[in-house]
């Protein structure tokens, strides 16, 4: 076992004192069953979880204990742990109930208190993790239910929210006034400042809890990696700024419609599906300056100091896609889950954001996000600007990009001669690509990472409250104008499985990006022959 492994088994048993209750409310849901329940399953197989554990799902669905444990590990992927499986099926057990009734929520209460006791977990020490795996439509009526009726009073409270967080500014806002009245952003429950003031724990009246509002973006191993690449590295820090940097693309592509999901789509779109909190998540670690330190408030402190340097984005800046049917492929408006045969909803968009700052003035960070496009594929691609009185006329821009997903990657575009008597240049790229550099080492799944940090007690990887207000803030005259079909917002056709609108192409022209086409170059480098290089 690596030291940094049992380091951070170590944290989690020191935080939770070797005992928590996850409770999983919307257990019964599709985001419960394929990313919850796995994460869970995930850290318990590895030994993450705290020995005196028991997860609870809750739901309104009336099903019986074999039917929940075949609905929440139909996901699981097992492989050669089947024991482990049946182990992990041992510690879950499931309530039913309703989201807007306290007398079910007494009645989940009474059921945790009850394993409490079986479990031996003494005063003090009565953690609870409720993780929110549910539509926002409830968040408030589900936080106001636990808050009156299954808040832990002799130990620590974690809320953990998904996204979507509210639909613009004010939606926003609201929601995080009345989560914020229950539960708050960043505080130490009241029964550890006495422990550590050697009082009596039974003195405490007051429990404090923390909120953890989870973009699982922010768990990624490549997004997690930004810090370390940016600030661990004299090459790439100094590199880091205006003087260098010509354009920044972070870019979102899947190659699949909204099947089976119009309707959540068209309520939403792509802007605030993917753009809002993904995206400008992303941006705000590339962009942002060193912290003082990595605690996580430091972390943050800096985010939101790049997303103040940011103007709501302009509709002059915005390019709106949707998809239409091609090769046997249905369009947008062919989903049979879409109600609305009319709607205007953008499938894609490409926004610039400009950061007035010294480091970023003057240079564009294009966010483009897209479904039923070409590929899968995730990565942020810093262009650099062309060399000054370059001596070979015509080479390539120098180019970072992390890749995000699939096919984790760290490559660097540069200019090489091409190898034998030729002195024409050539681009190639200085590569880093984990499945084959670190073939012997596992990623885990986003939300497993997160989920540990949430058990850590580490907010680093979580969006805090004025992060939130501040994004939102960017993204609201704009969302305000596409909902009410402003005559200024037009929404362009593009074929399924396309790159995207055709006006992509010079739009991002526009902002500086020189899309080299040429054919002697392509990342990974595929099919080599190793006596290409014999003379």
């Amino acid at each position: 076992m690596s030291s940094a492994v049992q380091l951070l088994r170590d944290q989690v048993a020191k935080e939770l004192q070797g005992a928590v209750t996850i409770i999983v409310l919307g257990a019964s849901g599709d985001l419960a069953k394929k990313k919850t329940y796995p994460a869970l399953f995930g850290l318990y197989r590895n030994g993450f979880l705290p020995e005196n554990v028991h997860i609870v799902g809750y739901a309104r669905t009336k099903m019986d204990h074999e039917e929940y444990l075949k609905r929440v590990t139909q996901y699981i992927k097992v492989g050669v742990d089947q024991d482990k499986l049946e182990e992990f099926k041992a510690i879950a057990s499931y309530v039913s109930g309703q989201y807007d009734d306290d007398a079910s929520y007494q009645n989940l209460d009474k059921f945790i208190q009850e394993s409490e006791t079986q479990r031996g977990i003494p005063s003090g020490r009565k953690n609870r993790v409720f993780y929110m795996a549910l539509p926002p439509s409830v968040f408030i009526p589900v936080a106001k239910g636990l808050k009156r009726n299954v808040y832990a009073k002799e130990g620590s409270n974690r809320l953990v929210v998904e996204k979507p967080f509210g639909m613009d500014s004010e939606s926003s806002n609201h929601l995080a006034r009345e989560l914020g009245a229950l539960f708050t952003e960043n505080e130490v429950s009241h029964w550890k400042r006495c422990a550590q003031e050697k009082l009596l724990l039974n003195c405490c009246s007051e429990i404090f809890s923390k909120i953890y509002r989870i973009d699982h973006y922010l768990g990624k191993e490549m997004v997690k990696n930004v810090m370390n690449l940016r600030f661990a590295n004299v090459l790439f820090g100094h590199a880091w700024d205006r003087t260098y940097v010509d354009n920044v693309q972070i870019t979102f592509k899947e190659p699949f419609g909204t099947e089976g999901r119009g309707g959540y789509f068209d309520e939403f779109g792509i802007i605030r599906d993917v753009i809002q909190n993904h995206l400008l998540q992303v941006l705000t670690l590339i962009a942002m300056e060193r912290p003082i330190s990595t605690d996580s408030e430091a972390i943050r402190d800096e985010k939101v100091k790049v997303l103040k340097c940011i103007q709501p984005i302009a509709i002059q800046d915005t390019l709106l896609g949707q998809y239409v049917g091609a090769d046997g492929k249905p369009g947008y408006l062919e989903d049979e889950t879409l109600k609305n045969k009319d709607s205007l909803t953008p499938t894609f968009a490409a926004v610039v954001c400009r950061i007035n700052n010294e480091r970023w003035e003057g240079v564009p960070f294009i966010l483009k996000a897209g479904k039923a496009l070409n590929e899968a594929k995730v990565e942020v691609r810093l262009q650099f600007h062309h060399v000054a009185g370059n001596l070979y006329g015509g080479s390539a821009r120098n180019e970072l990009v992390i890749r995000i997903q699939p096919n984790e990657a760290v490559y660097m575009k540069f200019n090489n001669k091409q190898p034998g008597l030729s002195y024409q240049t050539i681009q190639t790229d200085l590569d880093l690509s984990y499945h084959s550099r670190y073939a012997e080492l596992s990623i885990p799944d986003a939300y497993e990472s997160l989920i540990l940090d949430v058990l850590r007690n580490d907010h680093s990887n979580f969006v805090r409250d004025d992060e939130l207000d501040r994004a939102w803030k960017i993204f609201t005259p704009l969302l305000h104008k596409i909902d009410a079909h402003d005559s200024d917002v037009h929404i362009k056709p593009y074929a399924y499985g396309s790159r995207g609108p055709k006006e992509l192409e010079d739009f991002v022209k526009k902002y500086g990006y020189h899309r080299d086409t040429k054919a002697d170059y392509q990342w990974p480098l595929q099919n080599v022959n190793p006596s290409a290089n014999k003379l």
